[in-house]
């Protein structure tokens, strides 16, 4: 007999506005304590020193985590000249100062050599895996490490204010794996300067932004009295992207069941342009999702089922 799991059957994504001085696990199990859910993760972690947004899964969204992990983010983050550090951001030790101070136009003029494809060497300080351990992890025990270089994208970045000469505020939309540290790190080499982040902040990842965010204090005490629903958003939220196909209710059941439908030939002609990324397709029932499926020669093949009690 299948073990029960504990908690409720509750399923759906919390777009959390993640406060400072919270890893992005410790969010996650408030928000799932808030629920009582079953089960939670989140796509695209966010470190303690950094605030916005954290997308968290409940239930069967976390089944679609993959999708919204590939998706786009925006930051605005402030960097502090004068002062390098190990983790290149507010909470590592000293390595280095300089009194160079860049002006915003020269800043700005640096910025758009990393707009586009650019390799990016990731920090010490990251969860890159290096032999199976982490990087952060090794680097701080102090092991030496060379990490490669990885091609990111960045489609915008630009200069948003400054701080006097001992600062800038900077906004920036970029693919997934790109580290705001380590263009900071880039930056400040190009402008012979020395400097770290000082200010981080996520303002979207793929559809979930500010406008839809919840505080953490505010959606625990919705939680206590009962308006948590009112804020969770549908498991497909994060299929934003994803072709979408109604099927009867007689395919619906066999998707559940793990077999493959058949598709009209119009179905396929109508699918095929939209899939240029991949071959995936998320089939719905009414308006339930029912399964994410691959299409290939004119089926539909499961390859995540949801249950939703």
């Amino acid at each position: 007999m299948a073990r029960r799991r504990k908690g409720d059957a509750v399923s759906g994504w919390i777009c959390l506005d993640k406060p400072l001085d919270l890893g992005s696990t410790q969010a996650v199990g408030r928000v799932r304590r808030a629920f009582n859910a079953q089960k939670a993760g989140h796509a695209g972690t966010l470190d303690p020193l950094a605030t916005g947004i954290l997308p968290i899964a409940l239930g069967e969204a976390t089944k679609t985590v993959p999708f919204l992990v590939e998706a786009d983010k925006t930051y605005r983050f402030s960097i502090q000249w004068g002062v390098e550090t190990a983790s290149f951001d507010r909470e590592g030790a000293v390595t280095a100062t300089s009194e160079v101070r860049p002006a915003v136009s020269a800043v700005a003029e640096a910025l758009k050599a990393f707009v586009g494809e650019i390799d990016q060497i990731p920090p010490d300080y990251s969860a890159v895996k290096v032999d199976g351990a982490r990087a952060y992890d090794l680097a701080r025990e102090g092991v030496a490490m060379e990490l490669k270089a990885r091609r990111v994208v960045i489609h915008g970045a630009r200069v948003t204010g400054s701080d006097g000469d001992d600062g800038v505020d900077i906004e920036m939309e970029c693919g997934k794996g790109t580290y705001v540290r380590a263009l900071v790190r880039d930056l400040a080499a190009v402008l012979g300067a020395k400097g770290h982040v000082s200010a981080l902040r996520r303002t979207r990842v793929g559809p979930f932004t500010e406008a839809n965010a919840t505080a953490l204090e505010v959606l625990e005490q919705m939680c206590h009295t009962d308006h948590a629903l009112e804020v969770l958003l549908p498991v497909e939220t994060a299929l934003d992207d994803i072709p979408a196909l109604a099927v009867t209710t007689e395919d619906a059941f066999r998707l559940t069941q793990g077999r493959s439908i058949v598709l009209l030939p119009r179905q396929v002609e109508t699918l095929k342009p939209m899939l240029v990324a991949s071959r995936t397709v998320s089939a719905r029932h009414g308006t339930r999702i029912v399964a994410l499926c691959e299409m290939r020669a004119g089926r539909l093949n499961p390859t995540r089922v949801f249950n939703f009690s």
